[in-house]
């Protein structure tokens, strides 16, 4: 009986602990994304070396390895929070958003600006080539469904068009991405003049989509 007794302890324990394993390794891949999300957000992607992000999060140097088996895999958890925070914000806007499509559509854009400009370390991590070529983690997942957006409010503003909206949603991306760049260098605010962001927006709303009617 004794020996059974020992026997059934001892499963026990291994179990508990198999059971713990998952649990804690979860929890320092968590703690690695997080690291590194705090890091970009206060020193820009040119911080995030795996060892800074190790120190960042208490651990050794060689653990991010353990869970992520390369740089681009470990990067490309952090800007996946990007991109989970910039669809947060954009359902924010949109969701019980009655206003026409046009209408929603400069929220969707205001919110992409107001993103880029207050994120600007996570915002260039995002649409870094390699990640978004190397898909790690199937990033373009999170980020295609975005564009998506913004081509189905694009198709409502301008239902015959040719180009096809995608063409246009793809002009009027690349164009707000340049705004947000040449802003958040001060290039922008240079040549324009002006410290007020929304005479742009709205000016490449106009030269992508019409005037607005009035």
């Amino acid at each position: 009986m004794p020996a059974s007794t020992s026997t059934s302890t001892s499963t026990s324990s291994s179990a508990h602990s198999a059971n713990e394993e998952p649990t804690q390794d979860a929890g320092l891949r968590a703690r690695l994304v997080e690291a590194g999300v705090e890091l970009v957000a206060r020193e820009g992607v040119q911080a995030l070396s795996l060892r800074e992000i190790a120190r960042q999060a208490g651990v050794s140097h060689g653990a991010p390895r353990r869970y992520f088996p390369t740089h681009l895999d470990l990067l490309s958890a952090i800007a996946r929070r990007g991109f989970a925070d910039l669809a947060a914000r954009t359902a924010e806007v949109l969701d019980g958003n009655d206003g026409s499509p046009r209408a929603r559509l400069t929220s969707l854009a205001r919110t992409y600006l107001d993103f880029a400009l207050s994120e600007p370390g996570m915002y260039e991590l995002m649409f870094r080539h390699d990640l978004l070529e190397s898909n790690r983690l199937g990033l373009r997942d999170t980020s295609l469904p975005l564009f998506q957006v913004l081509v189905d409010l694009v198709a409502r503003i301008r239902p015959s068009t040719d180009p096809p909206p995608s063409v246009v949603a793809g002009a009027l991306w690349g164009n707000l991405h340049g705004v947000a760049q040449l802003w958040g260098w001060g290039s922008l605010p240079l040549a324009t003049g002006s410290d007020d962001i929304e005479p742009l927006l709205r000016a490449t709303l106009d030269a992508h989509l019409g005037p607005e009617a009035r």
